[in-house]
């Protein structure tokens, strides 16, 4: 049985697979500021996108979609907006925010990617 971390980083994995093989280019991974840690940001054509992954293998205390809290989606856009300044943008760019929630409940996991979920 896998540990949390491993779970977590198997789950960023797969989460970085299916982005790549939707077109999605990645920018980067596990970036890490003040405001705290994203998974994933890739570009989407003129797009950033800013991917939040949440792996369970139980629902015991939900899914992972559903760990989404008013405060972690404030969290997330603080994080976006320092990463815009922080990379010198001369203007604001296009941002989206994607939930990729992973169900590894048997060998196969369910995948639920939420687009535009903030």
């Amino acid at each position: 049985m896998e540990n949390k971390q491993s779970l977590g980083k198997s789950g960023e994995e797969l989460a970085v697979r299916l982005a790549v093989e939707s077109g999605l280019n990645i920018i980067a991974r596990n970036y890490r500021c003040p405001k705290g840690e994203m998974d994933i940001i890739a570009r989407d054509g003129e797009v950033l996108v800013f991917i939040e992954v949440r792996t369970r293998r139980s629902a015991y205390r939900g899914w992972g979609e559903e760990s989404i809290t008013h405060h972690k989606a404030q969290r997330l856009q603080a994080i976006a907006s320092y990463y815009v300044l922080q990379q010198g943008y001369l203007n604001w760019p296009s941002l989206r925010f994607d939930v990729i929630a992973i169900r590894w409940v048997g060998k196969q996991p369910e995948v639920n990617w939420i687009k535009a979920a903030l």
